[in-house]
């Protein structure tokens, strides 16, 4: 069996309720390194986005610093599905609304890249505000509304 050609890329951003070493966010940096540990380790997971830590935290890649960025690369949409929904990470996504504060615009964009290819934080962005503006395509969507990859771009 041949490797899949595409593998399945994602950002989400959040906006955090209060500075990460608060108590307020305990409950969220006390589990980053099990979360980690759990996708690391998933089927389909290929890689994710890490700053000088094990995560993502110290990152700042956007002009608001209180952004906090994730993203990952799969290989297949169910992969990732699967990893969202149904492993322990649901816990920790049914609680956002602790440590984040809403955002009214779309914060997770999906999108398909050549196998091999690893995401920048400048492209994340670029598919994010293209999601916000067109709402989703098959250059970004959404598990609501997946699309397939197509051509390479």
């Amino acid at each position: 069996m041949l490797p899949a050609p595409w593998h399945l890329a994602q950002v989400n951003i959040g906006r955090i309720a209060a500075p990460l070493d608060s108590d307020t966010m305990h409950g969220f940096t006390s589990r980053l390194d099990e979360i980690n540990a759990l996708a690391d380790g998933w089927p389909g997971f290929v890689w994710r986005l890490q700053g000088e830590e094990d995560s993502a935290t110290d990152l700042r890649p956007f002009e608001d610093d209180t952004l906090l960025v994730n993203m990952s690369v799969w290989e297949s949409l169910d992969a990732l599905r699967d990893y969202v929904y149904r492993s322990d990470h649901v816990a920790v996504l049914r609680e956002r609304r602790q440590y984040f504060l809403p955002m009214k615009e779309a914060f997770t964009a999906l999108w398909w890249v050549p196998a091999g290819h690893l995401p920048t934080t400048d492209e994340a962005w670029q598919r994010l505000l293209h999601l916000r503006e067109h709402g989703p395509t098959a250059h970004a969507f959404t598990f609501r509304q997946p699309f397939g990859p197509l051509t390479p771009e």
